[in-house]
């Protein structure tokens, strides 16, 4: 018998409750970051983000691979999708991907803007969509509420959900620090305060 998804409700916010179910730690030697070209468009930005990734980009410049720059020149510092919004440009030549990530000498695709904020360069670290990942934060359909799902790749983040559930890492806690960043400290100890209670009421049904 198929467990039933419940949802979470804070404030204004419909939280699937795989966020405390399920167990999730991206496995960079497996997946060689695979999200930031795998997908339809480049990464979605908020249109608050939009200024920041303008002023960060003379200091992520250096980070960047000459045919991203190229195509950063051509199509501009973020595109608008019908489907997605704005989003990031991509690097067709390549896979489709951001244009703001490039392969290390592991293949692992690597942020520039994360390089350039672990380097004390910049002071964001990347787009919340990238962050959050695998949650989905979206709007509702009339705009008075935010959706917050779990939506990993089913091959691509295989190893991602290995890694979690032989660790015992339930996705919110993988995603603290982007869960904060995004929703707030009071959002998160609700949420940890959730799972925390039903976690113990499941232990004394056992």
């Amino acid at each position: 018998m198929t467990k039933r998804q419940s949802v979470i409700v804070i404030d204004n916010m419909l939280i699937s409750d795989e966020l405390i179910e399920k167990q999730f730690i991206c496995d960079l030697s497996k997946c060689k970051g695979g999200c930031c070209e795998d997908g339809d468009a480049g990464a979605p930005l908020d249109h608050s983000e939009l200024q920041t990734v303008l002023d960060s980009y003379e200091k992520i410049r250096p980070y960047l691979s000459a045919k991203a720059i190229a195509e950063i020149e051509r199509k501009g510092k973020y595109v608008h999708s019908e489907e997605f919004g704005w989003v990031t440009p991509t690097l067709q030549s390549e896979n489709e991907i951001c244009v703001y990530g490039r392969r290390d000498e592991r293949g692992i695709i690597q942020c520039a803007f994360e390089q350039a904020y672990n380097d004390g360069v910049i002071g964001w670290k990347k787009p919340i969509s990238c962050h959050l990942y695998p949650v989905i934060a979206k709007t509702g359909v009339h705009g008075d509420y935010e959706n917050v799902n779990y939506s990993p790749r089913e091959t691509l983040c295989k190893p991602a959900c290995s890694l979690g559930q032989k660790l015992k890492v339930p996705v919110y806690k993988f995603l603290k620090e982007a869960l904060i960043r995004k929703f707030g400290e009071e959002f998160y100890e609700l949420l940890d305060n959730i799972a925390t209670k039903r976690k113990e009421k499941e232990a004394t049904e056992i």
